[in-house]
């Protein structure tokens, strides 16, 4: 199993921050709009160095969905900033009709997804919002693993053309990614290369699938782990192929069972490669309040749920 060292945690809310803060030194037409979260979406030093170029729209977030929208027919690139769960669920509607529908070019940035957000409870702690963002034509959905990938995609969407959803987190967690990526939009990154099982994961659950390996190396299993930042459009290529390789799949990931990275790729194991497969995620279940671990391990998105699913799977396969 590939060792990946790190010197530091970090929140990929931070990178998220980072990204935009260069973006607003290289793109001029990259602009800033929040709903009353400045300090919380990382928005500070982007604001700090380009005051004319920031819109605080208050808690109207649906109001902001619509001045974004607005915003592109000038030729701005729009980068909206609030919780997940107000990005989502609470402005679906705007979503679709102004910005998904035409194919406007706004960057919906989304913090504090999945139950990570920790104490502020299920209220706040959005579980569907990957399943809601891929149903919509023209969206592209990225969930990046730490806070070097967070600000790379970041950066890395400007210069995409259509709707993006950017969904990150608010707990530290190891940034083991190159300061220096290129972020590759649709590209899927093998971080360990394995002949016994794939696991694909995204966001926090790529570090607790990196655990799981070695755990399973452990055990005499080589997995083959693999980044799948991008949910859509899915790298299906590298999907496919990394499954006719090992013969059986796990999916890891912080948001509902139905809707996720694990339907994607269920729905294109289905149609192109029928394997068997498991999926680490929450199962039809709201989140509660607690601390980002307690809440990880009482719903089975950690590296023992993984193992666990690994050797499940393993002994389903034919």
């Amino acid at each position: 199993m590939k060792d990946f060292p790190y010197t530091e945690s970090k929140d990929t809310r931070s990178g998220f921050g980072a990204g935009l803060q260069e973006l607003g030194r290289t793109n001029p037409n990259v602009v800033a709009l929040c709903a009353d979260l400045i300090g919380s979406l990382k928005m500070d030093a982007f604001i700090k160095d380009n005051p004319e170029r920031f819109f605080q729209v208050g808690i109207a977030e649906a109001n902001m969905m619509g001045l974004a929208a607005g915003l592109t027919i000038g030729g701005k690139i729009p980068f909206t900033g609030t919780f997940a769960n107000f990005s989502t669920g609470r402005v679906y509607d705007q979503i679709r009709q102004s910005i998904a529908y035409s194919n406007k070019n706004v960057k919906i940035c989304a913090s504090h997804a999945g139950l990570t957000l920790g104490e502020d409870g299920a209220t706040h702690q959005i579980l569907e919002d990957v399943g809601m963002m891929k149903m919509l034509p023209h969206m592209t959905v990225i969930n990046p693993c730490d806070y070097n990938q967070t600000k790379a995609a970041t950066i890395a969407i400007a210069d995409h053309q259509g709707p993006v959803y950017l969904r990150f987190g608010r707990p530290v967690v190891p940034n083991f990614t190159p300061a220096d990526q290129e972020f590759k939009i649709g590209e899927g990154i093998v971080l360990n290369e394995g002949t016994d099982v794939s696991i694909f994961a995204t966001g926090h659950l790529v570090w607790k699938a990196i655990l799981a390996g070695k755990l399973l190396a452990e055990k005499g299993i080589n997995a083959e782990i693999i980044n799948i930042h991008t949910i859509k459009p899915l790298d299906a290529r590298l999907i496919l192929e990394s499954a006719r390789k090992t013969r059986c799949v796990v999916t890891a990931e912080e948001h509902q069972m139905n809707g996720g990275l694990g339907d994607s790729i269920a729905q294109l194991l289905a149609r192109e490669e029928p394997l068997p497969l498991e999926m680490v995620a929450v199962n039809d279940s709201f989140g509660e309040s607690g601390t980002p671990d307690q809440l990880m391990e009482k719903y089975g998105l950690n590296e023992a749920a993984i193992v666990a699913a690994v050797e499940k799977v393993i002994a389903r396969r034919k």
